[in-house]
Formats: C-alpha cells, structure tokens, sequence
C-alpha cells in the first residue's frame, strides 16, 4: 500500500470535529507566524522612519539601512564572518562546559550530603556577584586569550546552574526512590533510574536560558581581551564614537566663530 493510499485511508476516518480542529490550530499556528513577522517589519518600518524624519538622532541611533549596508559591507570582505565565527565558536564551548561541569557537581552535591550544606552558602555568594566584574579579574589571572573569555562565558551561567540543577535532583519523588531501593538497587541506579530522567524538562530549560548567558559572558570577555568576536566589535564602535564625539566637541566653537 502506497504512502498516498494510507494517508487517503486515514483522512476518512478523521471525523468533521476533528478536521475542524486542527484546521483551527493551523490557522493559530500560521496567525501567530505572520503576526511575529509584522511586529517585526513594523518595528523596522518605525525605527526607520523616525531616523530620516529626524524624530530621533540617526548618528547616535543608526537606522536598519545603515546597519544592512555596514553588514553589506562587512560580507563583502568576509570580516563578519571572523568576528561571528570567533564569538560563535567560544559561546559553545563555554555552553557544553557549563552543561557538563554544572550536571557532574550537581550530581557530587546530590551524592553528599555533608558536601552540599557545606557548599551551598558559597555558591549562592558566588551566583549572586556581578559577573562583569569577574571579567578583568580573569584576564589579568589568566591572560588576554581565547581560553580565559571561554571561563568569562562559564562563570555568568555555571554557578546558577549547579543550584537549579540540584535543586531539581532534590524535588524528585521520594516514594519512587524508595521504589528503587525496594526492588534492590542502590544509589547509582536511583540516579540513573529516577533522579535524572525527571529532571530532563528542568535540565533543558536551564540550557535554554544558559545558551544566552554564555553569549553574555564571552561578549563581556571580550570587551576586555580579544581581538576579535562581536564584544570587539561593540568596543571599537564605541572608542570610534568617542573619538568622533570629542572631534565634534572639539571644532564647534571654530564653526561658531
């Protein structure tokens, strides 16, 4: 039987309320769609608009053409596609770092008890510091390299994921834990069995949120010590900024003179 031939089969036995329905959640689904496109062209559109029409200062503020023709520019010559790569290439590194290093000490604490009251005070002091600040202090114990902007991008998301993640380990139902041990196993099938795969929808959530915190954090590593990536980038805009500021202010009062 043809593909086609069970998908004709299966569409008979689909009742009018059913069709009805999942008609509804595709005009939902495609609603949706259009709207988040619109928003996004209308955003455009204004930003736009309010820069030619002077409503907003256009040297301070850009406008989207000025960005496509800088990012036209920048594919011309491939410089985008270096800087991109470099913060593209260090963000990763330091996401699959913190996912391992975050789910083997989560596992430790939840393995000792002792260790994690011990431990626990500690790494909420050390979630709760500002991160920036943490930057310098790296580059100067660790030097301006590629591998100190990886533990830049690390410590923004690894010390929150530790306590999210054993947090999770310690919600998980006791009654199946007693389960396990019931039946003859021990600790290491209690993780394996029960601890871990409850917590998959929790473990995913903190890495969504952990892929955005890495991109901070080498963004801010390489504010400091890079000489490449997005972070570089935003620095050099902002010294060319300045300097043209300071030019500005400079030759003013000749003008007015």
């Amino acid at each position: 039987m043809s593909p086609k031939h069970k998908q004709e089969l299966t569409a008979e036995y689909i009742s009018p309320r059913q069709k009805a329905y999942l008609s509804a959640k595709l005009r939902h689904k495609r609603f949706v769609q259009i709207s988040r496109v619109l928003l996004l062209l209308a955003f455009l559109s204004l930003w736009e608009t309010a820069t030619r029409k002077n409503w907003i200062d256009g040297f301070i503020f850009s406008s989207p053409s000025r960005i496509f023709n800088t990012f036209s520019t920048m594919l011309e010559d491939s410089t985008i596609f270096e800087h991109v790569g470099a913060t593209l290439l260090e963000t990763v590194a330091s996401f699959f770092l913190v996912v391992i290093c975050g789910l083997l000490f989560a596992i430790l604490l939840w393995c000792s008890e002792k260790l994690s009251e011990i431990l626990e005070p500690y790494l909420v002091v050390l979630n709760s510091l500002p991160k920036s600040a943490l930057a310098p202090l790296l580059i100067v114990w660790l030097g301006a390299n590629r591998n100190t902007i990886i533990v830049a991008g690390m410590s923004v998301a690894i010390f929150g994921t530790i306590l999210n993640l054993y947090t999770g380990f310690r919600e998980v139902s006791k009654d199946k834990m007693k389960l396990i041990y019931t039946l003859g196993g021990n600790r290491y099938h209690v993780l394996t069995k029960v601890v871990l795969p409850s917590t998959v929808p929790a473990t995913i959530s903190i890495m969504k949120v952990n892929i955005g915190l890495c991109l901070v954090g080498v963004v801010i590593g390489e504010f400091i010590g890079a000489r490449c990536g997005l972070g570089y980038l935003i620095i050099y805009g902002s010294q060319v900024l300045s300097c043209v500021h300071i030019k500005i202010n400079l030759t003013s009062p000749l003008k007015m003179a």
